[in-house]
């Protein structure tokens, strides 16, 4: 969906490299991470500043291949080494697909899936995912279990103002955020981790470096030339605002998946309050990456029934959830998306009176 806005901007983003530089494995000596460039720690935080969604004075950043990267690191760090079984993770459903894959991937001693945060009553250790926005449903979320020997990290993936009201600066232990959902460079395989504790970063340092000893500098380099552009849209009133460009297509898309739901008795999507934002100075209402879908039907399988009629989508038992849920991507390209309604409403007018 973002390369229209990318291609607007011409070579503004444009960078060389030669062969002589970014040599080295070692970036930053004066950071805790050493393997982060700094010119991306100062982006990093720069647009933090712009946007006012995430406090960062105070905070180390650690960079990390990809926020998937960074959530392992996350639960690494967090994770306690003198426990006798491995420590509870645990998220509230409808909750993001890959977590529980990454809680057992590497079938560790030190972390274990739990499952819904919602049914969590042991009184032990555990650590909880708090994704905000929520992947898949888009809902604002705060901690569900808040048991004294919880330790929480905060997917804050979605907590940009294209997709949310931004209603104040984030600030907690671990925050993780990602260049592909920020800005669109899913492949640059960039994303960051705003950490209070110095122990955890560096804990979550460590992890990195034995996994991939680092991070592509050129990625990084990359990334923070973005980011800086970014930031500078927001200051300039002579470029096209990033965010502004962003909030405006993804509300057009759903305005128009609303009208196709709309005209039907079986699809439900998920419904948002209207927000004040700080970052736009108006009240907006949540256009999610992501529609959260319901067939009405309680026994409809409502991937199997999308994919009948070559409509992609994932079903909500992979999030926690129910059959009848489905999860749909609102950031392909246009012509993805304009063929996408196409085919839901093609599905609508072959139902009997349209219902």
């Amino acid at each position: 969906m973002y390369e229209s806005y990318w291609r607007k901007i011409g070579n503004m983003c444009d960078i060389t490299f030669n062969g002589y530089e970014s040599l080295s494995y070692f970036a930053n000596g004066k950071s805790l991470c050493w393997f982060l460039e700094s010119k991306l720690e100062e982006e990093i935080r720069r647009l933090h500043n712009v946007v006012g969604n995430a406090i960062v004075d105070d905070y180390y950043v650690v960079i990390g291949n990809g926020s998937s990267q960074l959530i392992m690191a996350a639960l690494y760090a967090l994770s306690p080494t003198n426990q006798p079984h491995p420590i509870n993770i645990v998220a509230a459903a409808p909750f993001y697909s890959s977590y529980p894959e990454m809680a057992d991937f590497e079938r560790s001693e030190l972390h274990k899936w739990a499952g819904d945060a919602r049914n969590y009553d042991k009184d032990e250790p555990y650590i909880e995912f708090i994704t905000s926005p929520n992947n898949p449903d888009g809902v604002i979320r705060e901690p569900v279990v808040n048991g004294i020997q919880g330790k929480l990290i905060h997917d804050l993936a979605y907590y940009w103002p294209q997709y949310t009201a931004i209603t104040s600066p984030a600030n907690h232990d671990v925050m993780l955020f990602t260049v592909s959902k920020c800005t669109g460079h899913a492949g640059s395989r960039i994303g960051w981790a705003l950490v209070k504790d110095k122990e955890v970063g560096r804990k979550m340092i460590k992890f990195m470096e034995v996994s991939t000893i680092g991070v592509s500098k050129e990625a990084q380099l990359r990334a923070a030339k973005i980011l800086g552009v970014i930031s500078d849209s927001c200051v300039n009133p002579t470029l096209d605002n990033f965010f502004e460009y962003s909030q405006s297509l993804l509300t057009d898309r759903w305005q128009r998946l609303r009208q196709v739901v709309k005209a039907n008795d079986l699809y439900v999507l998920q419904k948002y309050p209207l927000q004040y934002c700080l970052f736009t100075k108006k009240f907006y209402e949540t256009h999610p990456a992501f529609a959260w879908l319901m067939c009405k039907g309680s026994e409809e399988d409502c991937e199997k029934l999308l994919k009948g009629h070559k409509l992609q989508t994932r079903g909500g038992e992979k999030f926690g959830s129910y059959s009848r849920n489905v999860r749909i991507s609102m950031l392909g390209k246009d012509e993805d998306f304009n063929i996408f309604l196409q085919r839901l409403e093609a599905i609508i007018q072959e139902l009997p009176d349209g219902n």
